[in-house]
């Protein structure tokens, strides 16, 4: 059964290259298929090019989707990375 949950970006510098590659390394760990939606435009979330064509900026909302094996506990690390304030 697939997941789906809403997460407003925090950081001020919106979801630039590093929390990015934190994202998709953590999305990586997990079997299950994660998605980013962003502005209508839906993302692999365990490709890096990919998820940097969203642009994602700051007090933007993203919607995650994890569908498969341990998607509850992906959408619980993912969502804590979505919502972090990174340097």
């Amino acid at each position: 059964m697939m997941m789906t949950k809403t997460f407003t970006i925090l950081n001020p510098s919106g979801f630039h290259v590093r929390p990015t590659k934190t994202f998709v390394q953590t999305a990586s760990t997990f079997p299950c298929k994660v998605n980013v939606i962003s502005k209508g435009k839906k993302a692999n979330g365990k490709s890096l090019l990919i998820m940097l064509t969203l642009g994602i900026a700051a007090n933007e909302e993203v919607t995650l989707e994890t569908d498969g094996e341990r998607e509850e506990q992906a959408m619980e690390a993912l969502g804590q990375i979505l919502t972090q304030v990174h340097e």
